[in-house]
């Protein structure tokens, strides 16, 4: 197993970023949820990759991804740092919570043109532009942060996409990549060009960034004493349509917050997704 004890070296001591264990609290910070099954898939269809809030049964999935933006919008200085892009922003509701929690100016960047003009719709107060994650339109040091969540194992040109952030990033910027964990990440999702382990998530950003903090996202307490009595969560899921799901399943996806994952480092080859945080030169 990867022992990520040489980050510490570079670990901000300034800073509680790392904490022991860090259980995500309840934020006061609420993202408008999307009113229907039907206003989601008549603007942005559900492809079974693609996740949105107020979707009973995408439940775990946006959870595990907003505990990572709660993450960041709890744990780092984000309205100190100028101007934030949200990279691959997808549904929306990531660049929204960056918005509202007090940011100065947030972009949001995707390709699709169906993502866009949902995200102008639902969130018409977040700025979004269209663009390749690969090659962006913006100059070189134009953003005091980025933040890149869920989104570079679809990518086929990983390496060329780091380097792009590094362009866009100032000097002494932070950029947060996160993705799913190669090793626990279920098989055989052909969203998926290359997921990556901590190692490989590390050395693919080592050439380009300063590594401050490698960090792993885990069930909590609930989702865990869950799994020890029926088995894995996310084998349940996948395993049936959710209208098919016994009611046991069915009542802790419906319930299921940020607040039942927990964020922090040590342990990462066991983790069920991967965060890396790292400053520019």
């Amino acid at each position: 197993m990867w022992d990520p004890f040489w980050l510490t070296v570079s670990t901000k001591p300034a800073t509680d970023v790392t904490r022991e264990k860090h259980k995500l609290d309840a934020s006061p910070i609420t993202v408008p949820a999307t009113a229907s099954l039907t206003q989601v898939t008549e603007t942005l269809p559900l492809t079974g990759e693609r996740t949105a809030p107020g979707i009973w049964h995408e439940n775990y999935w946006f959870a595990r991804h907003d505990a990572a933006y709660r993450w960041i919008t709890a744990e780092l200085p984000i309205e100190r740092t100028g101007r934030i892009l949200d990279a691959g922003c997808g549904e929306g509701y990531g660049t929204e919570l960056l918005r509202l929690a007090g940011a100065g100016s947030v972009t949001g960047l995707d390709y699709e043109h169906t993502t866009l003009r949902h995200v102008r719709r639902v969130y018409p107060q977040t700025n979004v532009v269209r663009g390749n994650l690969v090659q962006t339109p913006f100059a070189d040091n134009a953003f005091g942060f980025v933040s890149s969540l869920q989104t570079i194992e679809h990518l086929w040109e990983q390496p060329r996409f780091v380097a792009e952030c590094a362009r866009i990033l100032a000097p002494g910027g932070t950029l947060v990549l996160s993705t799913p964990n190669r090793l626990t990440f279920p098989s055989g999702n052909w969203y998926h060009t290359r997921e990556l382990t901590a190692a490989e998530f590390v050395e693919l950003l080592q050439p380009y960034f300063d590594i401050t903090h490698a960090l792993g996202l885990h069930h909590g307490e609930r989702l865990t004493s869950w799994e020890t009595q029926y088995g894995s969560c996310v084998d349940a899921q996948l395993a049936a349509e959710h209208d098919q799901w016994d009611d046991n399943l069915a009542a802790l996806v419906r319930s299921t917050t940020y607040t039942d994952f927990e964020i922090r480092p040590g342990n990462l080859d066991e983790s069920l997704d991967l965060i890396l945080v790292a400053t520019g030169g």
